[in-house]
């Protein structure tokens, strides 16, 4: 068995008295839930305010998020950002994270080319996404892509079928059981989540790589325009 499939997962290295968002980044620095951490440049967690109304799930950092330690600060960051613009969200009011937290990649040369997480990635870093919606509270969670897709709803979902359709959640989620509980207090008691909404879209790098760019990134905005209009 390669080590890739034998990761252990990122479960044993979740402190269980994290309370925040920020105790959780501060613990994912030291994930070694499966190998990619050995070439990455550092985890990329999630980035916020726990109170958010969007949560943005994408796929894996980029190498520039992988230097800079923040999710979407790339070439596929910047135009997510003019899409949420143009849709009509606020964007102090979105919490940004990806499936998989570590950045996997193929050295050509000097460049790092991007390369899909594999399934056991997903699974193996499934544990932090699970914990960060354990600390939010959005009224709608964003799909960016087919990995993301994967990571919350099952390998059976597809983007390009049920791309800005809105899908209640957590029930639409592959285990909806994961998401369905949050903490109210310090001594770990827990509630159920009110019921929000979900709504898959491409990833903005699929924006980047298509042919047509002008008719790919019209349909990314037309997707987050049903954001907003989910929006409470």
């Amino acid at each position: 068995m390669s080590e890739t499939e034998t990761a252990p997962g990122a479960q044993e290295f979740i402190p269980s008295n994290a309370r925040t968002l920020a105790d959780l980044r501060t613990a994912s620095g030291g994930c070694r839930g499966c190998e990619l951490h050995r070439d990455a440049t550092q985890t990329v967690f999630g980035r916020g305010d726990e109170r958010a109304r969007v949560v943005f799930v994408g796929e894996q950092p980029g190498d520039v998020e992988d230097r800079q330690g923040l999710p979407f600060v790339g070439p596929a960051g910047h135009l997510l950002r003019r899409a949420v613009d143009e849709a009509g969200i606020d964007p102090t009011q979105l919490y940004i994270t990806n499936a998989v937290k570590h950045f996997r990649f193929e050295s050509r040369g000097t460049r790092r080319i991007h390369k899909t997480p594999d399934g056991t990635h997903i699974v193996a870093c499934r544990p932090w996404l699970v914990a960060e919606f354990a600390r939010l509270r959005p009224e709608v969670v964003v799909v960016l892509g087919a990995t993301a897709a994967k990571a919350l709803l099952g390998p059976s979902f597809r983007v390009t079928r049920s791309r800005g359709v809105v899908l209640p959640w957590p029930e639409s989620a592959q285990r909806p059981q994961d998401f369905a509980q949050v903490p109210v207090g310090p001594t770990g008691q827990q509630a159920s989540v009110a019921q929000t909404r979900l709504v898959a879209t491409i990833h903005p790098s699929a924006v980047l790589r298509a042919d047509d760019r002008d008719t790919a990134y019209a349909g990314l905005v037309a997707d987050l325009k049903v954001v907003a209009g989910a929006l409470a």
